[in-house]
């Protein structure tokens, strides 16, 4: 399932993103339906709560940007604590103030894809497996496409290949734009520790803007995951080559929990996101529109971090999209 799956699996909130983008609206439309489901398709899901901790008093400024940012955004319940919340809600969690998001949560992923799978299919979605888009043309009337197993036509096409919905895009005539594989690789403590950390725990969002930070996410079977990572790679399917040595994840730990060692740690798995900003962008938004090129052509192009927690608003904007373009 890739970058389906290959995350922290966070229904995220929406206070990260500039107000008017799509991540921003798609993401406060996104986590309100994606509860909904989950409730309905007994998806394992929280709504545990997220810290995001300032671990010096100079980054309380910050905290408050982001605070404004999320209200302004539509994200509801956010609240600037003290440290005394902070050791209420996570003992073992290090700061001198957090912005507390009520609002966030986490879910198993796949179930999630697998319960999707299941309702697009009841509603008469045909899937095929492991058939490889190898070749396509504009017909006119709408496109030809060859893939490892068939050829078929179809009227319109909707571009949410990920990793490689530039080649997509290129495939079809359509506009030319490069997707940036960027692997986010993880750590996690071991086993016995998973009571160190109750829910959520974030730091300030990276500076660079490619990353929410490393932080702290209980997964649904209670393993605590360190990470994600951020770097810029050339291979988009490889998740294993040249890994972060575990000392790496140390000093990003123990801004959090204080009391880690290196003994702590273990190796976690890795994803990689499909970016549309280059390493010298901080920010782009998610490409869902008509392609300027080829009009029946759907773009949702990268589809990254908040992409899991907008998913649904994401299938229904791109659903409008599809039926403006047959009428």
């Amino acid at each position: 399932m890739e970058t389906s799956t290959h995350n922290s699996g966070v229904i995220h909130g929406g206070m990260y993103y500039p107000t008017g983008s799509l991540k921003a609206e798609l993401c406060v439309e996104g986590a309100a339906r994606l509860y909904e489901f989950c409730q309905k398709r007994d998806v394992w899901h929280e709504r545990c709560g997220k810290l995001i901790v300032a671990a010096k008093p100079e980054d309380a400024l910050r905290l408050e940007k982001l605070c404004h940012l999320g209200t302004t955004n539509g994200v509801q319940g956010l609240e600037l604590v003290d440290q005394a919340f902070i050791k209420r809600r996570e003992p073992h969690v290090a700061g001198v103030a957090a912005l507390w998001s009520p609002n966030t949560g986490r879910l198993d992923a796949a179930m999630l894809v697998n319960a999707l799978r299941r309702t697009a299919e009841a509603a008469g979605a045909m899937f095929v497996a492991n058939a490889h888009a190898e070749a396509g043309e504009p017909t006119g009337e709408g496109f030809r496409i060859r893939t490892s197993q068939e050829t078929a036509e179809a009227r319109v096409i909707v571009n949410a290949a990920g990793l490689y919905a530039d080649e997509i895009s290129a495939m079809f005539g359509g506009e030319t734009f490069k997707i940036y594989p960027v692997r986010g690789e993880y750590a996690q403590l071991k086993r016995s520790l998973s009571g160190w950390v109750n829910g959520l725990v974030y730091p300030l969002p990276d500076h660079s803007g490619h990353s929410l930070g490393v932080h702290l996410t209980k997964a649904p079977d209670g393993t605590v995951l360190l990470g994600p990572t951020a770097r810029y790679q050339s291979d988009k399917e490889d998740y294993e080559n040249d890994r972060l040595p575990l000392k790496a994840f140390v000093e990003p730990a123990r801004a959090l929990l204080p009391a880690v060692t290196l003994d702590d740690l273990t190796y976690g798995g890795s994803g990689i996101r499909p970016k549309l900003a280059p390493p010298d962008l901080p920010f782009a938004d998610f490409m869902i529109r008509r392609d300027a090129r080829q009009p029946r052509l759907v773009q949702a192009s990268g589809i990254e971090s908040p992409g899991l927690t907008a998913c649904l608003a994401i299938g229904a904007r791109v659903g409008a999209l599809v039926e403006e373009t047959l009428n």
